[in-house]
Formats: C-alpha cells, structure tokens, sequence
C-alpha cells in the first residue's frame, strides 16, 4: 500500500474534532435519559426493578439489558491478521474493526476485550467469568494450536454461543463456493481431491467442514511439507490429517487435485502446478495481501480454473464478513446457547443459494461490474448485498431450533426473515 493510504488510515483512527474520540467505537446510549422521570429509571430508584426480576429469573436479563445483541470480541493478540504475535493492545484496531463489522453488517453490538496473558487456561478463566454478561463470544486471532482447545473448552463451559471466526468463518465461506462449484461441474463431492496448503486455525477448520459435506481426500500441508502418517512432529489436530501417502511437497499434492485452498503465504502456487491439476479446477488463494497466485497467472495457466482470493478487486472474494455478523445474529436472536455444526453448515448453504439469485444493480455497482451472475466469476455472494443478513441470519436461526439449541421455542421462520428484511432496509437507510 502507498505512504498516502498509510497515512490516511492513521488519520482516520484519530478523532476528528473536539467533540470526537480516537479509535473506531464508541457507547450508544438507546434510551432517552433527559428529564428526572427518565433518570429515575434509568438508574436509581427504577433501576432496581429490572435487577429483581433477573434475580427470579436470569432469562430475564435478555428482557432487560442489552445481553441479547452484545458480542464481546476477545483476542491476545497472538495471531493478529498475517502480522503475527504483535502482543494484545497492538490487536486493539483489528478488534474495534470487528466489532465495526458487526454494527455495520448485522446491528450486532460489539465490545473488544484485549487480555494481557497468553496462558490457555488464564484466557479459559477470564472469558468464561465474563461470558454471562453477553449474548455470544467471538474469539478472534489467538494462535493455534491453542485457540482450538480454548474454543472447545469455553463451548463446553459457557452457556452462549462461542465461535473463533478465524476457524469458522472462511470455513464457511469457502465451503459455500464449493458447494456451487461442484454443482457446476457435477463432480461427487465424495470423489474429490482437496489439497489444503496451511495447518493453522482456519486450515483445519476448513478441512473439517469440507469432510462434513462428504470429502474423503484430502491432502494438508504446513511449512514442513505434506501431513502424512510418517511424520512424528504432529499435534493432535494435524494428527487427524495424516496418512499415508507418497507425497511430500506441495507439487506431488496438486497433481490430480480438484481443489486447492490456500491459507499460506504470497507466490507458493506456480502456474505449472496449476497445469496438472483435475479439469475444471478449483482455488480459493486466501493469503493476503498477495495470494499464494494471482488470478490472471492461475487463468493463464488453466482457463477452466475458478478462482477466489481474499482481496476484493478480484472476483469470488472469501471475506469473512459475509458469515460472522450474519450467524451471530441468527444466533441471538433465537438466544442460541451454542453455534452448532448444523448452524455452520446452514450458513454456508445459504450463501450458497444466494449466489444463484438475481444480482442487484447496487451490488454491481458497487463492484463496477456490469455482468455478474451466477457462475466461474461469481461463486460466492457480494458483502454488499444486504439479504446475506436476511438469507444467513434466518438459516442460522432456524438451524439453531431444530438442532435443540435455542431458548426461543415459538420461532416463526417466515416472521423473522420479515424482520431481518426490515432490519437490512434500515441498515441501508431505506428505512
């Protein structure tokens, strides 16, 4: 990026008035507090009603308080973007971003929460102590293989939903587009060969939910090479990826291959490897800011490849904010206590689906497409189309129901995707 955007980036996280604060978030106040009656209730003495019906019934508190739309964004700083360990409060502007995507993607209110410790079981500790005072959890950049164990634990622990976006959403998004694709082409999910290049947090997580839609084959690499069953260097979590195979290097893996995600780094895919891949190939290059290949070089190579990448000048862009502000609102708005695998793979289905409607005239323009319709060049669905609210939020919701994990037992599908129509109309300012 240029010194211009860098100092333009600067200056947009600095206040920019008198009247203004620095950084990204801020408090809404949502009730008016502007004469004595009204500070009457909003603290002493009316405060205390409230207090006393959550002491009867804890419930109650997404009755009364803001816990039902409150996401805290927790992270320590030790997987922050492709910048590495770069200590807690470095991770603050990413965590403020988040919680900006949430508000602005989803009307989900968001607080960050940098902890100033690196030992799993103080970060188990303190997020399981605060986890009743919102309505959901959402880890965020902590380093694997540690952030596996603490997503698990909490999920066990804690009675609201506990999701690391950096697993699950590009496992999401990524299984969305594959989904499409294999009904393009007419391949058998379950004769695929995927090739999975990066054995962090979002390459197994990625790999899991692919084996969830009915993948077999799948072939997964970190910076040693190939993970196969030969290897005595291998946590439990890159343990359940070994086998046996011949293959040891990134070109023995893609020779055949049908898919390849890439959550690596800049240039590891050559254009001659893109060559011996299977026909009508697929590659979800997801390192950024430079993908693992470029898409022209992977076109050039193979004209039938269909590629996506994590930047949002190409198309088929696997951007995280089309499944973490979206499923959290499905899940709180049926008060979920979980984010199941079913809620997971609802979303990825929906997003799936979406890719197939009409593209409205704003969402190209936005893009400066004149033509985008389902197929090679639009696999996924846009972040700027509002109804990925409206399509994953209900999916997510409904799922949540039928998989046993809602409070919210009279749920109305039809009711709520009205509502969520509603609220996306308002985001837009239409409403």
């Amino acid at each position: 990026m240029s010194d211009t955007f860098k100092e333009e980036s600067l200056q947009y996280h600095k206040a920019r008035n008198e009247f203004d604060t620095n950084g990204k978030i801020g408090t809404l106040i949502t009730k008016p507090c502007d004469t004595e009656k009204e500070l009457a209730m909003a603290y002493s003495p009316g405060v205390a009603y409230p207090c006393l019906e959550i002491e009867k019934d804890i419930d109650t508190a997404f009755d009364y308080t803001n816990k039902g739309n409150l996401v805290a964004v927790i992270s320590d700083g030790t997987a922050v973007l492709g910048l590495g360990d770069i200590g807690h409060l470095a991770s603050k502007p990413v965590m403020e971003g988040k919680a900006v995507l949430f508000k602005t993607f989803a009307n989900v209110d968001a607080i960050d929460i940098e902890l100033n410790t690196k030992d799993t079981e103080e970060i188990i500790e303190t997020v399981a102590r605060i986890a009743d005072t919102f309505g959901g959890i959402n880890l965020e950049d902590i380093k694997a293989p540690k952030c596996f164990e603490i997503e698990e634990r909490l999920k066990e622990i804690c009675n609201v939903p506990v999701f690391h976006d950096d697993q699950h959403g590009t496992a999401v998004i990524t299984t969305a587009g594959l989904i499409n694709v294999l009904e393009m082409t007419g391949k058998p999910v379950e004769d695929l060969k995927v090739v999975v290049v990066g054995a962090g947090a979002s390459g197994i997580a990625c790999a899991k939910m692919y084996k969830q839609l009915g993948v077999k084959n799948i072939t997964m690499l970190d910076s040693k090479g190939v993970i196969h069953s030969g290897r005595t260097d291998l946590n439990k979590y890159k343990q359940e990826f070994a086998f046996d195979t011949p293959d040891r290097t990134l070109e023995d893996a893609m020779k055949g291959a049908d898919m390849v995600l890439g959550l690596s780094g800049p240039d590891l895919i050559s254009a001659d490897m893109v060559k011996t891949m299977a026909e009508a190939p697929i590659i979800f290059a997801c390192a950024n800011p430079i993908p693992e290949i470029m898409p022209p070089v992977a076109k050039e190579a193979r004209p039938d490849v269909i590629v996506g990448t994590g930047r949002s000048d190409f198309p088929n862009q696997v951007n995280n904010v089309l499944g973490f502000p979206q499923i959290f609102r499905g899940a709180l708005d049926v008060r979920a206590t979980k984010i199941t695998e079913g809620m997971k793979m609802a979303a990825a289905k929906a997003l799936a689906a979406l890719a197939k409607e009409p593209v409205p005239e704003h969402v190209k323009k936005a893009h400066g497409r004149e033509n985008m319709e389902f197929g090679p060049e639009y696999i996924i669905p846009s972040p700027f189309d509002r109804r990925v609210l409206v399509w994953v939020a209900s999916a997510v919701a409904e799922a949540a129901v039928e998989d046993g994990v809602a409070r919210v037992k009279d749920f109305d599908k039809d009711a709520y995707r009205v509502k969520l129509q509603r609220l996306a109309d308002h985001l837009d300012g239409k409403l």
